[in-house]
């Protein structure tokens, strides 16, 4: 099984966007760059609803209100970060493959936290109605954040792995 995702990974590098990504002198900062901004607004609109769920913040929209109104550039912001995430790992996936932090960012951290951020973002339209949260919608904020930090985390650790 192994071999044949190795196959797959050199296939990969060796296509028009993976070779353009790691051989041209800017193609893997550019794209970093917007893997990274499009990971900021990702996180940022994600923590700002999990932190209003946890009851902290201005108290100006209900959390139902925060994460209605920030759906749209959340979703857009993912995109962007899968798109970017998907170019980087492009230039040389053989390498990614074998790295541990990376199996445990992409198979292990990333489904966890994105399953819980679409369970939360559904909850939070119920649970967030009023300026008063639940303990339960607290406790789910804070685990978001948790996973949330765990893929960040393994991800600064794939050039040390």
């Amino acid at each position: 099984m192994y071999g044949l995702l190795l196959t797959f990974c050199k296939w990969l590098e060796h296509t028009p966007w993976g070779e353009w990504v790691a051989v041209t002198l800017w193609g893997y900062p550019f794209v970093q760059m917007i893997h990274f901004s499009g990971l900021s607004v990702w996180l940022g609109t994600n923590i700002a609803v999990d932190l209003r769920l946890m009851g902290l913040g201005k108290q100006r929209q209900t959390a139902a209100e925060l994460s209605e109104g920030l759906f749209a550039l959340n979703w857009i912001a993912f995109c962007i970060v899968v798109l970017g995430g998907f170019l980087l790992f492009s230039a040389t996936a053989s390498t990614f493959v074998g790295n541990i932090a990376f199996r445990y960012k992409l198979g292990v951290f990333i489904p966890l936290a994105l399953t819980w951020h679409i369970v939360v973002q559904r909850k939070a339209k119920t649970w967030g109605r009023t300026q008063d949260v639940p303990a339960a919608a607290r406790v789910a904020g804070f685990l978001e954040l948790l996973l949330w930090l765990c893929v960040v985390t393994a991800a600064v650790e794939i050039p040390n792995n």
